[in-house]
């Protein structure tokens, strides 16, 4: 594996400074050498370095008096002693004044390799993560964030949190309504992270048999299971060193979780069948759109793999709660399908996108997309008006409080929110069709905060006319303080 970084080597003997030059520079390092702890010191005032290693026993200054020369130039920088045997002693006093670490003479030249690696790596990768985060930081100035588009406060704190979290190993939970972007997230992501290069592996989390679901992340021996004619390697090989995207992480049958755990906290796994044990770098990031904190309740998701996978939380917020980036969402997605459909350029009447932003958007950024793409394809002209908006999405009128008139001799406050509260639930459960997600989604809350609701005010569903019940002459009346 090739390497990079300059390593200063300060040793007064020449055969010893020609064994560490000829190791590291085959090892894929830059190697500067020097015969004395003077000439070194040189070197060191005028070339960045990222390691150094400097023998203890020199005539004139010595190991020691040169790392406390070096600390003062660089305090960060790793230096690496060089002892005899016999002098074990020097090489703790230099750790207690500041030394990486030390080795001792005759030592092996895998042993020496391996503290070189030890040294430079993490200094090389804070350096590389600090280039990264200002180079993401310039890009989150404008509207664009790798790939993603916001202007909104939120989608602001998405992006800061992405800069923060990216250039590290940490897993990643993105939570979020469907459609609001989770896999990009996901991408941008990886794509602002050290591993960047390696592979995006994404997995469908969806309605697999645990043991296809198996074979899918961990791949197979042969003989594994009717039909393993041959050996197979899993997702997890090709993410290796690179990152794993697990979409909706909550349909993960409970006999793969325990798997998933083990490879998260080992770094290692086995094929379905195998015994032998297979170690793997990867970053893991999921996501979903269920509430996982309630389904470890419900014994339906393992609580240890919950906070595993919930290292930092990235919450996508809806677009309803974004409305500021409708515009701009909408601009983007009319230049992408105009340009796919030869379209050329297109204006969005204000009217029309006035009817975009009353809109409250359940399906979030995915639904805009495919309003805006059919917009598109449809336009006979150069504009895109109001009457290119969907009829679901122009009907949408907002919603108004009823006017209330307190009596003379008051009212129970608590009694009218309750009733308001239970009327309000019956009347969007009806407009839902029954469907509690959906009518959740309508109400802006989790679908098991409104069951819970549901429950309380012992609402029961109503029957569609033509089952077994008239249509009643008079429907219902609104509500109004003064009902009695």
């Amino acid at each position: 594996m090739t390497r990079s970084g300059t390593i200063l080597v300060v040793d007064d003997e020449e055969i010893m400074r020609e064994i560490l030059d000829t190791l590291l520079v085959r090892e894929g390092y830059r190697v500067r050498t020097a015969a004395s702890g003077a000439e070194g010191l040189d070197i060191a005032r005028t070339v960045p370095l990222d390691a150094a290693i400097v023998d203890v026993m020199m005539p004139g200054m010595n190991g020691v008096q040169v790392l406390d020369e070096i600390r003062k130039l660089d305090e960060d920088l790793p230096v690496l002693m060089i002892t005899a045997f016999a002098s074990v002693e020097s090489g703790i006093d230099a750790m207690k004044r500041g030394a990486f670490d030390y080795v001792t003479k005759p030592f092996k030249n895998d042993e020496i390799l391996a503290r070189v690696r030890s040294a430079v790596e993490p200094r090389r990768l804070r350096a590389e993560n600090a280039a990264l985060r200002q180079k993401l930081l310039a890009e989150t100035r404008s509207h664009e964030f790798a790939g993603i588009k916001g202007r909104s406060a939120r989608m602001r704190q998405v992006f800061d949190l992405v800069i923060q979290a990216a250039p590290s190993r940490a897993n990643i939970l993105i939570t979020g309504e469907s459609g609001t972007g989770k896999e990009l997230v996901a991408r941008a992501i990886h794509s602002s992270s050290p591993r960047a290069e390696r592979d995006f592996v994404p997995v469908n989390s969806g309605n697999l048999s645990p043991d296809l679901l198996e074979s899918q992340l961990f791949g197979h021996v042969k003989g594994a299971f009717t039909g393993a004619v041959y050996p197979k390697k899993g997702l997890f090989d090709k993410a290796d060193t690179g990152t794993i995207f697990f979409d909706e992480i909550g349909n993960i049958p409970l006999e793969t979780q325990a798997k998933l755990l083990r490879v998260m906290q080992e770094r290692e796994f086995m094929r379905l069948g195998g015994m032998d044990t297979i170690k793997v770098d990867v970053r893991i990031v999921a996501a979903t759109n269920c509430d996982l904190k309630q389904m470890v309740a419900d014994g339906s998701f393992r609580e240890d793999l919950y906070y595993r996978l919930h290292v930092i939380n990235v919450f996508l917020p809806p677009l309803r709660e974004r409305k500021d980036d409708i515009p701009l969402l909408a601009q983007h997605f009319i230049e992408k399908y105009g340009a796919e459909n030869n379209r050329g350029t297109l204006e969005l009447e204000p009217e029309a996108l006035d009817l975009l932003m009353a809109y409250d958007w359940p399906g979030n950024v995915r639904e805009l997309e495919n309003v805006i793409e059919r917009a598109v394809v449809l336009a006979s002209g150069p504009r895109i008006g109001p009457a290119l908006v969907p009829e679901h999405v122009r009907r949408t009128k907002p919603f108004q409080m009823p006017e209330f008139v307190v009596p003379p001799e008051g009212i129970s406050l608590k009694e009218v929110v309750t009733d308001l509260e239970k009327r309000l639930i019956e009347s969007t459960l009806e407009a839902a069709g029954g469907v509690q997600k959906k009518a959740a989604e309508l109400l802006h809350v989790k679908p098991t905060t409104l069951n819970e609701m549901i429950k309380r005010y012992e609402i029961r569903p109503r029957k569609r006319r033509g089952d077994d019940e008239p249509a009643r002459d008079n429907p219902p009346q609104p509500f109004s303080a003064t009902d009695s």
